[in-house]
């Protein structure tokens, strides 16, 4: 059942009431701290060389898996894009909005298939990435956000990987309550087995596949379906944090950075619709548009037709509209 919020309604410590404020801070106060941040030089991260490495060494293969793509079989083209969706709703409808924002509730199976779709994603485990993205809501735009956008593109979409979390990062994210995280056994076998779950689903699934099935070459399976793959999935999940925080309109809060943004809604399947999601981060949509545009909603959305899924929280559409009128880009 979907449960419309009205204002006045807190989630996870977040204020979602339509009128309120919400856990945004201002431009002026970001920009404070930003400025206070590069004063007293509190931004000194070490560099973590073998990201750099390994990431170097990643998008090198990626470039190579284009000359690979003419070689391979139709069937293993299509693989590959299977395994780019599967990735992406493990960390869309999976990580970001059942586990970071609870906007709904999967049943066991579906959380099982989630956590597996993410750790297809090797993008940290569930607890690592919802408590760091919780952190990020919570002090957007500021250096306890994990990926601030405010210290340039290259830093939001990649270049924060390359460093040591700021203290600021850690410091806030001890603050946090994560108990129902860690309240979900599902979060916690992940957690407990994640490098074994990351080899399976990241590199073994996607390359075996392609070669026992229909006689693919090991080579092109793994340079299609795992590493293009799995470099396209990154790239289109940084650039919420990096294009959808810095190019688009603002209809929903001028005040904050996230923006709307059609190309990463595009390649993140929904994910672009970044300052409604910023000003109603409890929406299951993270859209006011429904299916429109946003594979991952038409995906939770079958998971409660199957019963596997329930309780999709929805902002009203006068909630929405309020918003809108009171601090939207169309109404300075």
């Amino acid at each position: 059942m979907e449960r419309v919020m009205d204002a006045g309604e807190r989630r996870d410590g977040e204020t979602v009431a339509g009128e309120a404020e919400g856990p945004e801070e201002s431009n002026a106060v970001t920009d404070a701290r930003c400025r206070d941040g590069c004063l007293q030089g509190d931004r000194s991260q070490g560099i973590v060389w073998k990201n750099v490495v390994l990431m170097a060494l990643l998008h090198v293969g990626a470039v190579y898996s284009l000359i690979v793509v003419p070689r391979a079989q139709p069937l293993t083209w299509m693989w590959s894009y299977v395994c780019f969706l599967i990735t992406a709703l493990g960390v869309t409808a999976g990580a970001h909005r059942l586990w970071s924002h609870r906007s709904y509730k999967a049943k066991l199976p579906l959380r099982v298939f989630l956590a597996a779709a993410n750790s297809m994603a090797f993008q940290n485990d569930i607890f690592e990435w919802a408590r760091d993205h919780r952190v990020h809501h919570k002090y957007s735009e500021t250096d306890a956000d994990p990926h601030n956008a405010m210290r340039g593109f290259f830093f939001a979409h990649i270049g924060w990987l390359f460093v040591r979390k700021h203290r600021d990062v850690i410091e806030k994210g001890k603050k946090l309550d994560v108990a129902d995280l860690l309240a979900d056994p599902v979060v916690r076998f992940q957690r407990r087995y994640y490098k074994t779950s990351v080899l399976l689903m990241c590199f073994l699934i996607p390359t075996l596949v392609p070669w026992l099935f229909w006689g693919e070459s090991l080579w092109n399976a793994y340079f299609l379906a795992t590493v293009l793959r799995y470099t396209a999935s990154l790239n289109v999940t940084w650039l919420v944090n990096s294009a959808a925080h810095m190019y688009g309109n603002r209809p929903y809060d001028r005040n904050i950075s996230p923006r709307e943004n059609r190309f990463v809604t595009f390649g993140a399947i929904g994910e672009g619709f970044h300052n409604f999601h910023h000003t109603f981060p409890f929406d299951y949509s993270t859209s006011e548009f429904g299916l429109r545009y946003n594979p991952t909603t038409c995906f939770i959305d079958l998971m409660c037709w199957c019963g596997l899924a329930s309780n999709r929280k929805k902002a009203s559409a006068e909630m929405v509209q309020a918003r809108k009128q009171r601090t939207g880009e169309g109404n300075a």
